[in-house]
């Protein structure tokens, strides 16, 4: 499939290509929509297979970003960057200044981030070259790493499931299933071993593995066994499309709770999880921890801001929970209503001032 006939399967306003063959960038922005402002989305780098999975990775993502803002009501559109390659191989200063000058010649329609494969200190980098970049650093006026933010945002979720399930916030005694516990897990795994959440993890990575079992008493599990674990919740937090056709009738939990991105591997997955009893809270509205807490530097950063715009994922949760039971549809139905209203609303609000 070419590049335009991808690119028209989606509904995006605008797909970029940055190249710099000095330093090996090779990026790819994709601005889903600008209708509720910038486009906000981090920027992921990783080794694709090719150009192909790449652009349909960040195409995907960067629609996710859209639904993540609106649903959490944020004044931002969606966006998403993807740098193809190693980043323990490609990710030199030099490369960030070059992808830096990239962003800034999209002229603020894009603001970036770090993601999977970014850090900090790379976005600090990217700064010097552009002012289209959040997330840097507590101590220069950003927001800091999003990840624990990210987790947050899941915590909350977790816990207007278990009140929509269990009649309770309370997440003490569950038996929780993790995939995946790099930043965002492992922070995950640290907040609900404060509230006596019982862990069990799996990764490609055995030192995180490791760790987790070291820090929280976490069991530890194969990749791929982690699905038929049985628990209360399973939480995918690794990468995309982890619900599928074959993985779902595997499932042995009664909710599915998770910060990873594009959990299902297609729309009919939705109904998949419904049709087996498993509640699905929708990825994009249980993860908006981290673009909600890049977006709380708005009007000057503080963390007590960025938690109780974080902790607000319960309410919108629980309002999608009601409104999925009301009219006998998928959670992620539900969700992507609620987003696409409030996108619809903004775009007849700007159609007539």
């Amino acid at each position: 499939m070419g590049v335009f006939e991808t690119i028209g399967t989606e509904t995006h306003e605008s797909v970029h290509f940055g190249v710099d063959a000095a330093t090996g960038l090779e990026a790819i922005v994709a601005i889903h929509s600008t209708v509720l402002g910038p486009a906000l989305g981090g920027t992921r780098f990783y080794p694709y297979t090719d150009d192909d999975a790449a652009l349909v990775d960040v195409l995907r993502l960067s629609q996710g970003m859209t639904y993540k803002a609106a649903a959490a009501g944020l004044t931002q559109g969606g966006g998403k960057a993807v740098i193809i390659g190693d980043p323990t191989e490609l990710g030199s200063d030099d490369l960030f200044r070059s992808y830096g000058k990239f962003i800034d010649g999209l002229a603020g329609r894009y603001i970036t981030a770090e993601d999977v494969g970014t850090t900090v200190p790379n976005m600090e980098v990217v700064a010097t070259m552009t002012p289209f970049v959040r997330g840097l650093s507590i101590e220069t006026g950003g927001s800091g790493d999003p990840s624990p933010g990210t987790a947050r945002g899941v915590v909350a979720g977790l816990s207007a499931v278990s009140n929509h399930l269990w009649g309770t916030r309370d997440l003490h005694g569950r038996r929780i299933a993790i995939k995946g516990v790099g930043k965002v897990g492992y922070a995950l795994g640290r907040m609900l071993t404060a509230q006596g959440v019982e862990l069990v993890v799996a990764d490609v990575n055995e030192i995180a593995t490791d760790v987790a079992e070291h820090d929280f008493g976490a069991k530890v599990v194969a990749v791929d066994e982690i699905h038929k674990v049985d628990c209360d919740v399973y939480s995918p937090c690794a990468l995309g499309s982890d619900l599928n056709r074959d993985s779902i009738q595997r499932l042995a939990c009664s909710a599915v709770v998770g910060s990873a991105n594009n959990q299902l591997a297609e729309p009919a997955d939705a109904d998949r999880l419904t049709a087996r009893g498993i509640l699905y809270a929708p990825d994009f509205v249980v993860n908006a921890g981290g673009i909600i807490n890049i977006a709380a530097e708005t009007g000057g950063y503080s963390i007590e801001k960025s938690n109780m715009m974080i902790d607000r994922i319960y309410d919108n949760l629980t309002e999608i929970l009601t409104r999925s039971d009301a009219l006998g549809i998928s959670t992620e139905e539900a969700a992507e209503h609620l987003a696409e209203a409030r996108i619809k609303a903004a775009q007849r609000q700007g159609e007539e001032s």
